[in-house]
């Protein structure tokens, strides 16, 4: 089982490589059902996995230059405070509680990314720096990552676009370098009362690594916004396998039947040029748009 974990945590590398993120949302998992890890051991052992991954995808982001350092590092080190706060109260949590939030988080990210991302107006990036927006965001955002593992980087690119005011590529390289920032802080919290297998996190990180590396590779040749929302009906559809296993099989069965309903009816409607549901979504999201 861990030669397996090993050899799945190369998808892990790849989704980060193709989609920027999600890597914590399947490391979590493949940790601790895979891998036979406990809760806690999971989650510290993903922050190791997707702090180094996310490094290293910032290396390159900030050669291309789409890297705005004076609001990574705003953001990042109030991420690491809250990180680091949420690693260490973690041990207060059992980790059945843990692997419930990590679902809801599962839930909201799966949603974020069906949802895709909001277009940010390029001069945006010259607008005022709101700190204490963004010290507050990340303190959050950082709190989230240290309890539960995920690097949150479906929260940190919205909030660099939105608040910070940047455009999506240097919202994305920015996220990266954030993201790695607070997943080592929430690994230090942990490390306080959690030992980790530093042979498996060694090993599956650098699995991760030349996952990450080929999914690289396979951009230019993959529809983003396909896959965008293929890995989000996965997410949906492994986040009522969690609640399952750690809350009641009925209710992980119910929404595992709720995600198939809805992916059926998407997809069907998609094929469908009058589907009203489309029609509805349009006016919904015109309604709630911001003037």
């Amino acid at each position: 089982m861990i030669a397996l974990a090993v050899a799945l945590a190369v998808l892990v590398g790849v989704s980060l490589g193709l989609l920027g993120g999600g890597g914590s949302i399947l490391t979590v998992p493949l940790l601790a059902y895979v891998a036979g890890l406990d809760a806690k051991q999971a989650i510290a052992t993903s922050l190791l996995v997707v702090g180094v991954t996310s490094a290293v995808g910032a290396i390159s982001h900030a050669r291309a230059g789409h890297v705005q350092w004076r609001t990574g590092l705003v953001f990042g080190a109030a991420g690491m405070a809250g990180a680091y706060a949420g690693g260490v109260l973690a041990r207060f949590i059992p980790g059945t509680v843990l692997l419930v939030g990590f679902a809801v988080i599962m839930i909201a990210t799966a949603v974020a990314m069906l949802r895709g991302r909001r277009v940010v107006d390029p001069s945006g990036a010259d607008r005022p720096l709101p700190v204490a927006k963004i010290v507050i965001e990340g303190v959050v955002v950082g709190l989230v990552t240290g309890l539960v593992g995920a690097g949150g980087g479906f929260l940190v690119v919205p909030a660099l676009a939105l608040l910070g005011g940047l455009p999506m590529p240097l919202a994305v390289g920015t996220s990266l370098v954030v993201i790695a920032m607070k997943s080592f802080a929430g690994l230090a919290g942990y490390l306080t009362s959690v030992q980790i297998d530093w042979g498996l996190a060694g090993a599956v990180t650098a699995a991760a690594l030349g996952g990450a590396l080929v999914g690289a590779r396979l951009t230019a040749r993959v529809n983003p916004d396909a896959l965008r929302k293929a890995f989000g009906w996965f997410v949906l559809a492994m986040s009522s396998v969690i609640l399952a296993q750690e809350v009641d099989p009925v209710l992980g069965a119910a929404a595992g039947v709720a995600t198939a309903v809805a992916g059926a009816v998407t997809f069907a409607c998609s094929r469908y040029a009058n589907c009203r549901l489309r029609r509805l979504t349009s006016r919904v999201g015109t309604a709630a748009a911001p003037s």
